[in-house]
């Protein structure tokens, strides 16, 4: 099944096949409890045909916004995340997040905070990330269970 979707991504624009048809949800922001870094967490869906990657983050609230991975127990900046198509780019606790770097004030629970996400193919989008508490953990059913 894979191969076939991987050959049906070469045919060109004939095949019929969609561009990414990307949207977020699930964002979400602990109360940061430095000065200084801040962590975010959401989640890219794809519905388009074809993958995309999530290049950059930038905000009104960061000097800089740095894409992390986690594997295991170490973490380290990436330079973009796949968004595989049909598919999601899952960004939490525990996993891959944002980080943001420089904070230009500190976020407080209650608060939103703007951010726009850059993509390789799809254009730019905006959201509108709110500040949980610190110890806030998202319901299970955002998890994927497959």
């Amino acid at each position: 099944m894979a191969a076939a979707l991987a050959l049906a991504g070469c045919g060109g624009s004939d095949s019929g096949e969609s561009g990414p048809e990307l949207s977020v949800g699930a964002a979400y922001m602990p109360q940061p409890v430095s000065d200084s870094m801040a962590a975010g967490f959401l989640v890219v869906t794809n519905k388009g045909g074809d993958g995309d990657r999530l290049t950059s983050v930038t905000s009104d609230v960061a000097g800089e916004v740095t894409l992390h991975t986690t594997s295991g127990q170490a973490m380290s900046e990436a330079d973009g995340l796949d968004v595989p198509a049909g598919g999601r780019l899952v960004l939490e606790s525990g996993g891959d997040h944002l980080m943001f770097e420089k904070l230009k004030r500190r976020p407080k629970e209650g608060d939103r905070v703007s951010l726009e996400l850059h993509f390789t193919k799809s254009g730019p989008i905006d959201v509108e990330m709110p500040v949980k508490s610190a110890t806030y953990r998202p319901a299970a059913s955002t998890k994927s269970h497959h």
